[in-house]
Order: structure tokens, then sequence, then C-alpha cells
């Protein structure tokens, strides 16, 4: 096509624009590991993470934006990997920097459980 348009005698400019574009939006379900019921009645959700891949965290974060008021927990098999390589963060540092509570090597604290 630049060939055709050169023969034609037509300047051109070839991909020197960017034209910002919002995706659509896609509705999407969050499954949660374990809901149990806190004294007061209101639900707790753990997660268990082995891994935790970097859409795990982008899909948390949109819905703590979203819902900024669900109690969503943590309990890490291994707290202290990074979440990538070459990353200084680990998971507990995620957790704690995003506000949620989290525990480590696969095990619910006893103080979640009374409450």
């Amino acid at each position: 096509m630049a060939r055709q348009l050169k023969l034609a005698g037509r300047s051109f400019e070839f991909e020197t624009v960017k034209i910002d574009y919002l995706k659509p939006a896609k509705k999407a379900k969050y499954n949660p590991d374990f809901v149990i019921r806190k004294r007061d009645g209101s639900p707790m959700y753990i997660e268990s993470k082995g891994r935790f891949l970097t859409a795990d965290r982008q899909k948390h974060l949109l819905i703590r934006t979203q819902f900024p008021d669900i109690d969503i927990r943590f309990v890490f098999q291994r707290a202290s990997e990074k979440i990538g390589k070459g990353s200084a963060t680990t998971y507990a540092k995620w957790a704690e920097d995003k506000g949620y509570k989290w525990a480590d090597k696969g095990k619910i604290p006893k103080e979640w459980l009374e409450e």
C-alpha cells in the first residue's frame, strides 16, 4: 500500500498516530474459595493461594475498587513468595499494601475463626 500511495504521488504517514479508546466492559464473576459467617452474620471470604498470578491480583483489585466493604482474606501457602521474577514484592507485602488481611503456611488464623 505504501508503494501504491507513492506511485499515486500521495504523501502519507505510517503508524505515527495513536488513538486512545476504551475496551468495552466485560462482566465477570468471582467465586471465593471459602465463605464463613462471622458472629455478626456478615460473610468472610477466604482465598487459598499457592500461586498468586497477575490475573488474580488484578481481579482482586477490581473487586476491592467496586466492593470496598467485602471482607476478602488470603491464606497463602508461602507468603514470602515474590509476585514475579525480579520483583521485591512478596505476596504478603502486596496484600498489606492493598489493605487485605492475610495468613501464611495454608492455615486460617484462630482469631479469624473466632470473629
